[in-house]
């Protein structure tokens, strides 16, 4: 059975101060009257019942995410207690998976992307699925083909055709420089790594235990606690001493039998606030305004604020100004990653309780 797993334990801090500690870029409302999470959770309905529906998060959020997934079961909602990147993440999804069901094919996606038509998304993970059922031992990724020379995102390269489905993985390339990023778009080879996956819950249990045996043995060391009331006793006390590395790391970077499919639908990180740019529609003078704002002999801004406080900008440009109750930031667009120097400077003056 096909089995949808959200990781959602991200923490968005390029979406501060709107996106805190507490409070991550996954349970934000960027459009529409859906959160990242609960949109993550609509594009997979109806034809992943919400019985097949995990979620892997952070333990401090676990009460966010009941909120906003109520459908979903206490049971399906996993709490990490420490912070350990996507591959132990991955693993112990894998884990209670297989637990339940031997055979679990896995769709793997993260909680905080926005991808348009939905029908073409549903399309694309069928044709995964097929590839996985087809060759148990495949490990299936998407790939999204770039729109523009983007130095934010890894690569993959394609190889040889598996027929009309996909293509074999040739490698992976880091976040490149802009002329290199460049040179991959000429290619036409070459997609962003979206990371979304779909492979068996085994197989990627097997390749764990190959190439991260210490990831491996503190999943196994949870084995006889799942379903018992023990369960997050061990997993707090085994989970925090596991490797912390991505997936990509860990495995997919080390693996044969990898394919890659292009995906049809739209897709889009939700990276920082320049991403308001590409989901709302700008004005005149291209600002772009989520909340209540006037923009005057103002250009190509962007404006968050809310339904009970108005920001007002006059004469200004390429700015972003995000207002909430207790934080507001002003910045130059143009450099989403200058905001964790932000998050570097209130650590440091002692503003924590803002972060």
């Amino acid at each position: 059975m096909l089995h949808s797993v959200i990781m959602a334990g991200g923490s968005g801090t390029r979406f501060w101060p709107l996106s805190r500690q507490m409070f991550p870029k996954q349970f934000l409302t960027l459009q529409g009257n859906r959160s990242l999470i609960q949109q993550a959770f609509d594009r997979c309905q109806p034809w992943i019942p919400p019985e097949c529906c995990w979620v892997v998060t952070a333990e401090r959020l676990a009460e966010l995410t009941r909120k906003d997934l109520p459908l979903i079961s206490d049971a399906r909602i996993l709490q990490e207690p420490a912070a350990r990147n996507t591959a132990p993440c991955i693993g112990l999804a894998a884990l209670c998976l297989e637990a339940i069901d031997p055979e679990a094919t896995m769709l793997v996606i993260p909680a905080d992307q926005v991808i348009s038509d939905l029908l073409a998304f549903e399309n694309d993970v069928r044709r995964a699925e097929r590839l996985v059922t087809d060759d148990p031992e495949r490990l299936v990724l998407f790939g999204v083909p770039p729109s523009y020379p983007a130095t934010g995102f890894g690569y993959i390269e394609r190889g040889n055709p598996l027929g009309p489905a996909g293509y074999e993985v040739a490698s992976f390339r880091e976040k490149p420089d802009r002329t290199t990023a460049e040179s991959y778009l000429q290619t036409g080879t070459f997609y962003w790594n979206c990371g979304i996956f779909v492979w068996k819950s085994r197989r990627i249990l097997q390749a764990l235990a190959r190439h991260e045996p210490a990831i491996s043995a503190g999943l196994e060391a949870l084995r006889p606690h799942l379903g018992q009331p023990t369960f997050q006793t061990a997993l707090a006390e085994i989970f925090p001493t596991m490797t912390s590395v991505s997936i990509d790391y860990a495995v997919l970077e080390r693996e044969k039998n990898i394919a890659v499919l292009a995906a049809s639908f739209s897709w889009d990180d939700v990276g920082g606030w320049e991403a308001l740019t590409r989901l709302l529609p700008p004005d005149a003078n291209g600002n772009v305004v989520l909340g209540q704002a006037a923009c005057v002999d103002s250009q190509d801004c962007i404006v968050r604020s809310t339904d009970t406080h108005v920001v007002t900008l006059l004469g200004v440009k390429n700015c972003i100004v995000v207002q909430t109750p207790d934080a507001t930031l002003v910045a130059q667009r143009g450099d989403d990653e200058a905001i964790r120097k932000v998050i570097a400077a209130l650590k440091e003056q002692g503003f924590d309780r803002y972060l």
